[in-house]
């Protein structure tokens, strides 16, 4: 697939050919929407939680006997029931939500996602993406000069390339990855992704290696 690439001007300035096996992959949306939830499933931090009847403080002797107090027969302080007793049906923090899926089918979700994206007029490729030092103005410059300024945008970094991170990191509805990094969660997240042909290629060997693996 032949896209139109940009300068850090917002000018085009030629066409890259796309790698087909990533970039034009069929969409199955069932897949892809199971890898997007299984990795923000895996993201949940579990804090809520409350004590049952076994974890509540508070002895386990009978308060009163059985029969013969015309009270209702209660065998724990730490009844539900009581003020203080333990809590029937509340969250718990041992609770695991992490679903696993196998790194096949995380990949081909990932191509499909990117493939959306190409199809949709919502990837853009720039000839290179280079700051000379770490400067979020430099930075929002650039951007402002690329369609979609004023959306939401993905921008993948070459993979251990520091100056991009820290000066896109705190620009508003922007979120900075490493090619190796890329997840079907945050392509889907935002609307546009921004990528070098450099960053291409090293999504290219990142997951043409994990193929072979």
């Amino acid at each position: 697939m032949k896209y139109p690439v940009y300068n850090q001007e917002g000018k085009e300035t030629g066409e890259v050919n796309l790698p087909k096996d990533i970039f034009e992959v069929p969409l199955n949306a069932d897949l892809v929407h199971q890898v997007a939830i299984s990795q923000t499933a895996n993201k949940r931090q579990v804090s809520a939680h409350t004590k049952d009847r076994g974890a509540v403080r508070g002895g386990g002797r009978k308060p009163w006997r059985q029969k013969g107090t015309g009270r209702a027969r209660v065998g724990s302080i730490r009844s539900p029931l009581w003020r203080g007793g333990g809590v029937t049906g509340g969250p718990t923090n041992e609770k695991v939500y992490e679903k696993t899926i196998p790194t096949k089918m995380r990949r081909k979700a990932l191509f499909m996602a990117l493939s959306q994206k190409a199809k949709n007029n919502l990837l853009i490729v720039l000839d290179k993406l280079e700051m000379e030092n770490p400067k979020t103005k430099m930075m929002v410059e650039i951007i402002k000069k690329l369609p979609g300024s004023k959306e939401s945008r993905l921008i993948t970094a070459l993979n251990g390339d520091k100056k991009v991170f820290l000066s896109a990191r705190n620009i508003t509805k922007t979120r900075v990855a490493e090619a190796r990094n890329l997840n079907v969660a945050d392509v889907l997240n935002y609307k546009y992704l921004i990528v070098s042909k450099d960053g291409i290629k090293d999504i290219e060997k990142t997951f043409a290696r994990q193929k072979s693996e």
